[in-house]
């Protein structure tokens, strides 16, 4: 399954405040919260926040009003240093992955569209986002996905291309679907309670269980949310989840070698670690073709210009 439009950030758990202090609002707030209100009595990412200035496009977030008998998300721990070491944070109040050592995946709904954009600032190398070693760069050019419109309709997944390589380990992307069972890792520097206002300047992980595409699609069903089938991929629940603030980041697996692998991308979610709604994530393997071919186009544009 896919993640779409809502933005409602992966659900708290992981999610660790931006450093900066203020969590950005989702994209599309406005229109989830009008297509929601009917169904259900807080909506997701209900846009509360507004991002520290200079950075793309506002990060989406799963933030909205309190959900009733649910204070705050549970389930998360602070990342030993060096664990995530492809794990980064863009200025607008999104996390990324580092997957060449110039190229950010993240979600779509992160980022303003495609073309030249040197407005994002990349935080790397760190877990703690106020470290003097922190690594930094701007972006030079983002790619989004040619089919997005909002987070719940798919296609949510962007490349940004840095103005340097970051000499730090990549992550590799998923190559298949047949691994995407079990139970994942997601991080982020977002939001720790669904009502929170501030985002974290340490990062959070936490593992959460795969949520069967059927029973995911009746719960948020019953919100009037439609999930898209095999674009979208949901992991969660009551105990561990993303939240705003936690968008774009990457939700992982480990092969039987010890890698890390990218199976899917935060994008939206209702509520935060809400019981019946679990995270909703882009599902890396069905886009890793297209995020390849974006890569490669990076590269091409890059070798142009220096040329």
């Amino acid at each position: 399954m896919v993640r779409n439009s809502a933005s409602f950030v992966l659900l708290g758990v992981i999610a660790v405040c931006l450093g900066a202090g203020d969590v950005p609002a989702r994209a599309d707030d406005a229109t989830l919260l009008a297509r929601e209100a009917v169904a259900t009595p807080a909506v997701l990412g209900a846009g509360a926040a507004t991002v520290a200035p200079g950075a793309g496009a506002a990060a989406p977030a799963r933030v909205g009003l309190a959900a009733p008998g649910r204070a705050e998300v549970v389930g998360g721990d602070l990342a030993p240093d060096g664990r995530f070491p492809w794990m980064v944070r863009l200025s607008m109040g999104c996390g990324g992955a580092l997957t060449r050592p110039r190229v950010v995946l993240t979600a779509g709904h992160c980022v303003n569209g495609s073309g030249p954009d040197t407005s994002i600032r990349i935080t790397a190398g760190v877990t703690d986002l106020k470290s003097d070693a922190a690594i930094t760069a701007n972006s030079v050019q983002v790619i989004r996905a040619s089919g997005f419109s909002d987070e719940t309709r798919g296609d949510d997944w962007a490349v940004i291309q840095l103005d340097r390589d970051l000499d730090l380990p990549t992550l590799t992307l998923t190559r298949s679907p047949v691994g995407d069972q079990g139970r994942f890792t997601v991080m982020g520097w977002g939001q720790i309670s669904e009502g929170g206002l501030r985002q974290q300047t340490k990062l959070r992980y936490a593992t959460v269980p795969i949520v069967p595409d059927r029973i995911c699609a009746t719960e948020y069903a019953r919100a009037g949310m439609e999930l898209v089938p095999d674009e979208q991929i949901c992991a969660g629940g009551r105990g561990a989840d993303t939240c705003q603030g936690d968008s774009g980041g990457p939700m992982v697996r480990e092969n039987g070698r010890g890698e890390w692998l990218q199976v899917g991308i935060v994008s939206w979610g209702l509520g935060c670690a809400r019981a019946g709604y679990p995270g909703v994530y882009s599902q890396v393997s069905t886009f890793r073709a297209a995020i390849r071919a974006a890569t490669r186009q990076l590269s091409e544009t890059r070798s142009v210009l220096a040329g």
